[in-house]
């Protein structure tokens, strides 16, 4: 394994009693040491399951995990999970209620002197910004404080990796934003690696430097946060990752044309003559013009940005959101142009490569009148 690799699990299955199918099944993972790696995925994909079999609160059927380039379960070993050197917060932070702030840091520090415990607790009581709560419980902290005590207590015995599950499912909208800011600093000054597992793709995208899609019992894509949001592998993790349109367009050779201008397919290994391109609701900008090939056909106002939809002369409609600036009523006529230099191609659910954006509609309305795009309403559908 790799020094770079702090984590790893190589085809890893997990069955529960009286389940046929697999909590995980066929499950590769690698984490880079020191890298903030998120698990994203719907309710039941196995993202907690994948947690505790890293952690070593369960045991893999078949395959390998390995933790620091050490194998801590598989091929007949196992590792228990104090031997793992690894720190685990649980969804509702599993605190102890009879301790205070302070004894519930030092509580995993058991096997310290005295001197070097009372100095770790007093780091991490600073780091995390706890030491006016020192002597609190639990019961007298806020949901945002609790978080904190949890992960000073997690890793407090300086641990390999640190594992998050569902970090923020107890706090409110407004905490959860301003928790997400605190704990990615407090991780970046600690420099420990961090696997969190969320279902919350804004969280996911927010906190991560990798994002691995969990869909099923398995990964099926593990790549920057950027590129899993703008080059999904699937029409499912495109959906998964926020609002998706896919636009119909005809391909000759590496040359095609959509509603939303002309492009070159780039990095198809087989020949298309129809491919379908993923729109996100920021990729658009919309103008208005009396012969445009997009119609508004609804709007909705959410404070800091307006949402359109607009009907494209394929049939497909489109949701995509507009600044303050942007003001357009519904049925009126409008160009739609993409605001991005590559969009993702799609030939049935696989993404086959990446249009590169060539001409804008404005230049091409009477070449591109002449040969409409196929699909039609019924070509695709909007997600």
């Amino acid at each position: 394994m790799s020094e770079t690799c702090a984590v790893r699990l190589a085809g890893v299955w997990k069955w529960y009693r009286g389940t046929v199918v697999p909590a995980v099944r066929d499950l590769w993972l690698d984490v880079r040491a020191g890298e903030l790696l998120a698990i994203l995925g719907p309710s039941g994909c196995g993202k907690t399951t994948t947690l505790r079999l890293i952690a070593g609160l369960e045991r893999p059927d078949t395959g390998a995990i390995e933790i620091g380039g050490r194998v801590v379960a598989g091929g007949g070993r196992f590792v228990p999970p104090e031997e793992r050197g690894v720190g685990l917060v649980f969804q509702d932070y599993a605190l102890f209620p009879h301790l205070t702030v302070e004894e519930n840091i030092a509580f995993g520090l058991r096997g310290f002197a005295r001197q070097e415990r009372a100095r770790r607790v007093q780091e991490l009581l600073a780091l995390t910004g706890l030491e006016a709560f020192r002597t609190r419980y639990p019961h007298q902290l806020s949901g945002g404080q609790q978080q904190r005590v949890a992960i000073a207590r997690a890793l407090a015995p300086h641990p390999a990796v640190l594992l998050l599950d569902e970090p923020f499912a107890n706090l409110d909208a407004e905490l959860r934003l301003r928790m997400r800011e605190e704990l990615r600093r407090l991780l970046r000054d600690v420099g420990v690696t961090v696997i969190l597992v969320t279902h919350d793709r804004d969280e996911a995208l927010a906190l991560a430097d990798r994002v691995a899609v969990m869909l099923e019992g398995t990964v099926v894509q593990v790549d920057t946060p950027e590129r899993v949001y703008h080059e999904p592998r699937t029409r499912e993790v495109a959906r998964l990752l926020g609002q998706a349109s896919f636009v119909p367009a005809r391909v000759l050779g590496r040359l095609g044309r959509s509603d939303i201008g002309s492009f070159a397919l780039e990095g198809a290994e087989e020949p298309t003559e129809q491919v379908e391109l993923l729109l996100r609701p920021r990729d658009v900008v919309l103008e208005r013009h009396p012969e445009g090939l997009g119609v508004v056909v609804d709007r909705r106002f959410v404070g800091a940005e307006t949402i359109y939809r607009v009907l494209l002369r394929c049939g497909i409609t489109v949701e995509t959101s507009q600044p303050p600036s942007v003001e357009l009523a519904i049925g009126e006529r409008v160009e739609v142009r993409c605001n991005r230099a590559r969009v993702a191609a799609f030939a049935g659910d696989e993404r086959i490569g990446l249009a590169a954006l060539l001409e804008r509609l404005g230049r091409t309305r009477s070449a591109d009148a002449e040969a409409p795009v196929a699909g039609g309403a019924d070509g695709a559908a909007a997600s």
